[in-house]
């Protein structure tokens, strides 16, 4: 147990303004934290659509989020929805589908995923052959 979780309520409340007070005197700085928006709600035609522009079956969809190949089905026809994670998924793939080429790489040959150039293309590694 943390020294504020034994603290009592009081005591919490007077540490509060404590350092309010130094704010304001400019004796202790602030930290904020930028948060990022939660993920886009996921329609059954949204979920289907993505799936289709992959050209993926609903089980390599499914393997590729790590979520049952029933899941999928669920979601497409609106019986259940993506949990939060799976729609921050959904969202990074509909976003930039070239995530998929690093997913699907066996797990020892992941490297960082290669980064777009200016015209949305990776940067292509330069080899010069022997004359």
């Amino acid at each position: 147990m943390s020294d504020h979780e034994k603290a009592s309520f009081f005591e919490r409340i007077k540490k509060g303004l404590e350092q309010s007070i130094a704010y304001s005197r400019g004796e202790l700085t602030l930290r904020t934290t930028v948060l990022p928006a939660p993920p886009p709600p996921a329609s059954p035609k949204r979920v289907l659509s993505l799936r289709r522009k992959l050209k993926m079956s609903q089980s390599v969809f499914a393997s590729t989020l790590n979520v049952s190949p029933k899941l999928v089905q669920s979601w497409e026809q609106g019986t259940r929805k993506p949990s939060r994670g799976d729609l921050r998924l959904i969202q990074i793939i509909q976003n930039d589908p070239r995530v998929l080429d690093w997913l699907l790489l066996p797990a020892g040959k992941r490297g960082f995923p290669a980064r777009a150039g200016r015209n949305g293309t990776r940067g292509a590694r330069r080899t010069t052959a022997a004359a």
